[in-house]
């Protein structure tokens, strides 16, 4: 079992990865890119003792475990990406991307980009609700 920190409280998303096994930080800092690259205006922080991104509400977290990282977009950016992520073990908002295969990066892109459209217009809907 890899030396994983899970409870140990990281105070940024640097220190999160910095606590994995440096096979694990590789895809850690290539998932981080991803996001990041998909959502440049979210702001990153840690949430729930995960790597957290936000933008006008949550976005996604992602963790790292034993055998996987789990992805988490809240469940509308899974149920929207259902056919997708069928291949990957699931559970009520979130996904496990097994450590062993490559994970789904342009999807991974394609649901923040979801989740920053969704968040935007939710929040423009209660922008424009207060007038």
């Amino acid at each position: 079992m890899p030396d994983i920190k899970l409870n140990s409280p990281a105070e940024d998303v640097t220190t999160y990865i910095a606590n994995c096994p440096a096979k694990v930080q590789e895809v850690l800092e290539k998932l981080r890119s991803t996001i990041q690259k998909a959502a440049p205006e979210a702001e990153e922080l840690i949430s729930y003792k995960m790597p957290a991104y936000k933008y006008h509400g949550m976005l996604v977290y992602f963790a790292a475990f034993k055998n996987h990282i789990g992805f988490y977009a809240t469940p509308t950016g899974h149920k929207k990406f259902e056919k997708e992520l069928a291949p990957y073990k699931q559970g009520k908002g979130s996904v496990q991307f097994p450590l062993d295969q490559p994970l789904p990066f342009p999807l991974i892109a394609k649901i923040v980009k979801f989740r920053m459209q969704e968040n935007l217009l939710n929040f423009q809907n209660k922008e424009n609700s207060k007038r």
